[in-house]
């Protein structure tokens, strides 16, 4: 009977050992093929532009360190450079010294700042000589890494020198404090967890070495079956005989899942802490290195954004852990405990600018494949300025909670329910589509993108509503105007000049064109009758707009806005009002043509790209294109400063933006609001997905977002000087009379400025052009009233029997989505819009806006 056991057991043994030796063989092949050659895809990486840094900018050393240090830069007093190079603080300034991998030649600068804080004069440091410089650009910012495959997934691959001491004790004191002492398995820890998951305790233990997980990473599904257990173990101890312990835990490192932002799955601890924290693993602190640990256990569950209270109770655990291994002391225990959990903030949008990036990579299938350019890790500068971008994805997530609520009053309805006394009223809340939002805004200089925001939620949908197409409404208006300028500039002795105090009738009228009937309406049916181009401008309206079309040739208006990139326009009355569709992005290039005298600037996302040394692969040149005669884009930019002065557009100052500014707000189904200061230019659009009514005036949705944006923008340091526009040669300004827009004297003192070509103002004044009478001159009767410009003026209403003079608020006007259809009257009737009014004192803009 004893050999016969024997004989079993030895069966059983050689049984046990030809089907270890069988597993260890097949496994070992794979890991050798797995692990052999490059372990983990390249990738490339997506760069901001450079900061540059002028002399009398507001920026301290301390500010510009900052920047460095998030650029990739180390302190060289912290010991080696980095890569991509180092800083060093001396007395009233910074040392700057680029390194191989920098976005610069080696050539360093020495930036001194003054006691106000302003930069005061910067050194070049180059390898002979020192030489004073205007400006030098800081390294730019990285964006992110080029997610890699159909699962998003991005990663930044560290070396285990990269990894500080503090995140590595972090993650040994939580998942394997044995992990230097042992070959791949804790027996102990094993031993541990399985009594604990036979008394079926709900807290259970994991028995996990970082080996085996690393083992289930690459070659295991997440499967719990014993099998697959012996597997991951015997992989495990093939890893240690293979690597050192040093490798086995930087390939880890980078291999961790540890969450999810947006569509993309956020891999390895120097991902994580750009997308936690928005810095470089290096300057990783305690309380945040304990987080990542902390949150390795259940990444998707442990999310600091959705349960900020577990995450805060993990990390604690991490931290008494931390203490027990004698990583760190009670007493800075507790002050990571005691410390705030200080979060990248939560929009996506803020940090890594995803619509931006996927037209970047749009941009670039052209040319090159998504493998070609991470296979070369190829380094890829953009436009983007990551600041801007913040303030871009902050402001938009404002106004959106302001456009929702705006939104759910509109559907909320409310009903009596019951009788007498206990009658009570129940409100309900229809629903319907959720509004979206893009905003773009430009260098009007260089036409170089500078933010883009493409929709209110990335990981809810890719759709990037910064290049989708909608009705423009009146922001169109602009180019109306544009065209009758720049026609008078060339006109003939017999053919008419237009001017800003060109008189316009704004009267109820129907147009024909090519055998059809159009028939605008203003904004509750009101009309002014003889108004002036400015007053048009400034009040957004319809009837007037497309009345100065028709003067000045809809084939014109037609024409410049498609040599300024709105290729959709045709030469229709419609046009005039917006009814073409145009991106938001085309709409912010052909508003350069306004911003830059009269120069198209195409916009651009991409600088350059470089191999991993510095090497360029391809620049990308800035394409510009005269379109407008630079004095006729003067007086239209006048005339636009003049609609947030004082028109449509007031919005703007009423929430407290107060730089220089020309703009136009617009509202077919949507609302939109276009603007420029002399530095900057941005468009913002709101509107539902399915082209259904938003029904909100453009300075009640899109107003106070791009007022939002552009305060923001102001208080950085790149945009703080905007400064009046400067008016070209061949533009005069003159002062006129507001009651007769002729020349202004002492005895018409209530006055205004208004911009001109050259030998087109009015030359009478406001005395001699009065055209009064005797009898008015003997007895003082005031001169004939034109509507004033900065004013309300008359009001007239066609279905009144009598016309009545009223003085209005600014109102919106319809803008009609059509382009030039036949109109019957019942067409017309169901035409005619509801008011929506003044919204805390904003004016509103139906269509014009």
């Amino acid at each position: 009977m004893l050999r016969v056991v024997l004989a079993l057991t030895a069966l059983c043994l050689l049984c046990g050992a030809a089907a270890f030796s069988y597993y260890y063989v097949k496994y070992e092949r794979i890991i050798d093929k797995r692990m052999s050659g490059q372990i983990f895809s390249t990738s490339a990486k997506i760069f901001a532009r450079p900061f540059t840094v002028h002399r009398g900018v507001a920026l301290t050393p301390g500010r510009i360190a900052v920047m460095l240090r998030k650029a990739g830069y180390s302190d060289a007093s912290e010991g080696a450079p980095a890569q991509v190079g180092s800083y060093r603080r001396i007395p009233g300034g910074i040392e700057v010294m680029p390194g191989p991998e920098s976005y610069h030649s080696r050539d360093g600068a020495r930036i001194l700042s003054g006691p106000d804080g302003r930069v005061s004069q910067i050194v070049g440091i180059g390898r002979r000589s020192e030489t004073p410089l205007e400006a030098y650009d800081l390294e730019p910012e990285l964006v992110t890494t080029m997610f890699q495959g159909e699962e998003r997934t991005k990663r930044e691959l560290l070396t285990y020198k990269m990894i500080p001491p503090v995140m590595l004790q972090a993650v040994l004191a939580i998942e394997d404090r044995k992990f230097f002492e042992h070959s791949g398995i804790n027996w102990w820890s094993m031993m541990g967890a399985l009594v604990t998951d036979l008394r079926g305790q709900r807290a259970r233990r994991g028995g996990s070495t970082i080996t085996m997980q690393l083992s289930r990473g690459f070659f295991l599904s997440p499967e719990k079956k014993i099998r697959r257990k012996l597997t991951e173990m015997l992989i495990a101890v093939e890893l240690e005989r293979k690597f050192s312990k040093e490798k086995i835990f930087e390939l880890y490192a980078n291999k961790v899942y540890l969450g999810q932002r947006g569509s993309y799955s956020i891999t390895g601890f120097g991902e994580a802490a750009r997308a936690y924290f928005g810095k470089n693993i290096r300057d990783i602190t305690l309380p945040e290195a304990a987080l990542i640990a902390g949150i390795i256990q259940s990444p998707n569950w442990l999310n600091p954004y959705k349960r900020p209270d577990l995450v805060l109770k993990r990390r604690s655990v991490v931290l008494e852990s931390m203490v027990e291994t004698g990583a760190i002391t009670r007493k800075q225990c507790n002050e990571a405990k005691a410390a705030p959990l200080k979060l990248n903030p939560p929009n996506v949008e803020a940090s890594d600018a995803p619509y931006f990036v996927d037209m970047v990579k749009s941009r670039l299938a052209d040319d090159y494949s998504g493998a070609q350019l991470n296979e070369n890790a190829y380094r890829i500068y953009t436009t983007l300025d990551t600041e801007l971008q913040r303030a871009a994805a902050e402001a938009v997530a404002e106004g959106m909670v302001m456009v929702d609520q705006k939104v759910a009053q509109q559907r909320t309805r409310r009903k009596r329910v019951g009788r007498g006394k206990s009658a009570k009223v129940e409100e309900t809340v229809e629903s319907g589509p959720i509004p979206q939002v893009a905003l773009v805004a430009l260098d009007p200089h260089t036409g170089e993108v500078l933010a883009m925001v493409g929709g209110r939620n990335y990981g809810q949908s890719q759709l990037n509503h910064a290049v989708a197409k909608r009705p423009t409404g009146s922001i169109f208006k602009p180019f109306v105007y544009a065209a009758a300028i720049n026609s008078s500039i060339t006109a003939l002795h017999d053919e008419p000049v237009y001017t800003q105090v060109t008189l316009i009738d704004d009267s109820p009228t129907t147009f024909e064109f090519n055998g059809e009937e159009y028939d605008p309406h203003n904004y509750k049916n009101e009309y002014h009758g003889q108004v002036t181009a400015r007053y048009a401008l400034q009040k957004s309206l319809n009837n007037a707009t497309v009345r100065m079309a028709e003067m000045v040739g809809y084939d014109k208006v037609a024409a410049l806005a498609r040599n300024a990139g709105i290729s959709s326009v045709l030469a229709t009355p419609a046009a005039a009002l917006g009814a073409y569709d145009a991106s938001p992005l085309q709409m912010a290039g052909a508003y350069t043509v306004l911003a830059n005298s009269g120069t198209r600037s195409d916009p651009q996302l991409l600088r350059s790209i470089r191999e991993p040394n510095g090497d360029v692969v391809k620049n990308f040149d800035i394409r510009s294109r005269q379109v407008l005669d630079p004095r006729a884009a003067y007086v239209v930019t006048n005339m636009m400063e003049n609609v947030i002065d004082h028109g449509t557009g007031f919005v703007v100052r009423q929430l407290g933006f107060t730089a220089p500014a020309a703009g136009k707000t617009g509202t077919s189904h949507d609302g939109w609001f276009a603007g420029y200061t002399s530095n900057l230019l941005c468009i913002v659009w709101v509107g539902f997905d399915d082209y259904s009514d938003l029904k909100l005036a453009g300075s009640a949705t899109a107003g106070p977002i791009w007022a939002n944006f552009m305060k923001r923008a102001a208080q950085l340091p790149q945009y703080e000087d905007a400064g009046e526009f400067v008016a070209p040669e061949g533009v005069v300004t003159v002062v006129l009379d507001k009651s007769t827009n002729l020349m202004a004297t002492a005895s018409c003192p209530d006055d205004y400025s208004s911009a001109f070509v050259e030998g087109t103002e009015p030359k009478e004044t406001c005395e001699n052009g009065s055209q009064r009478n005797v009898f008015q001159t003997l007895f003082g009767n005031p001169p004939p009233q034109l509507p004033a410009v900065n004013q309300p003026g008359q009001v007239i209403r066609p279905d009144a029997t009598r016309p009545r003079r009223v003085v209005v608020q600014a109102e919106p006007e319809t803008a009609p989505r059509p382009a030039s259809p036949a109109k019957t009257q019942e067409d017309k009737k169901k035409k005619k819009r509801g008011f929506w009014g003044t919204v805390t004192g904003i004016f509103d803009d139906g269509s014009g806006q």
